[in-house]
């Protein structure tokens, strides 16, 4: 099955990798708030529907989430993606050092709750990566 562009605005692509049940999302510029939601929203049902363990962040160009998204990642998004079967993460992590350090406290927090999950400097990697667990 071929990549299907499931979402495309201006801040964010969301791609779907039906083949290698995975989600993959490219941030454009600095997401926040409810242009934010959507984006990971859309993965959640994405990956509900086409059964998906996988996500690729591609966030070089987002920055740290503000405190209300990362209460909302972290007690309403996070449990819905983990109940539906994800299993596995690729984060290509922000150019600016605050969204590394933001990114970096959600990927420990995520192996805690058993996500395998690794992050980049380079999105090709990261696709190698993901694609071989």
């Amino acid at each position: 099955m071929p990549t299907k562009t499931i979402l495309d605005n201006e801040f964010a692509t969301l791609y779907s990798h039906p083949e290698k049940k995975m989600v993959h999302h490219v941030i454009k510029k600095f997401v926040f708030g409810p242009d934010l939601r959507k984006v990971l929203d859309a993965g959640y049902n994405e990956m509900k529907a086409s059964g998906a363990t996988k996500w690729l962040s591609d966030d070089r160009l987002n920055n740290a989430l503000k405190p209300d998204d990362e209460a909302w990642a972290r007690t309403d998004w996070f449990p819905r993606v983990l109940k539906a079967g994800w299993k596995s993460w690729a984060v290509v992590l922000p150019s600016k050092v605050v969204g590394q350090m933001n990114m970096q406290r959600f990927s420990d927090t995520y192996k805690e709750a058993g996500i395998t999950a690794q992050l980049f400097s380079d999105p090709d990697v990261a696709m190698k990566w993901l694609e071989s667990q």
